[in-house]
């Protein structure tokens, strides 16, 4: 089973992703989009690859905003797991996936 990162290892981790923030607790990243429609295609992309993953994260789509939450429920925390998603959602936004 997954295990939740120290807070240490988080602050490690987040330095390789674009805009994130987080703690053992939860990962999070706002983007701000440039159409509602544009948003809705990166909440898809990003659902394909959270069903691919078998990890899916929080979503929250305030008109062209978007905010992704992730954490391993099942352990109550970030694992290297939410890591591995976050950096997919980087490259949906960044436009490389």
């Amino acid at each position: 089973m997954a295990e939740v990162l120290d807070a240490d290892a988080v602050r490690g981790e987040l330095e390789k992703l674009d805009g994130w923030s987080g703690d053992p607790a939860v990962l999070t990243r706002t983007a701000e989009l440039g159409s509602f429609p544009e948003a809705i295609d990166v909440v898809n992309r990003v659902a394909a690859v959270a069903e691919e993953l078998d990890h899916h994260p929080d979503i929250d789509i305030r008109w062209r905003t978007v905010t992704f939450r992730c954490a391993t429920h099942s352990v109550g925390g970030v694992t290297r797991r939410d890591f591995q998603l976050a950096q997919r959602i980087d490259q949906i936004l960044g436009g490389t996936a």
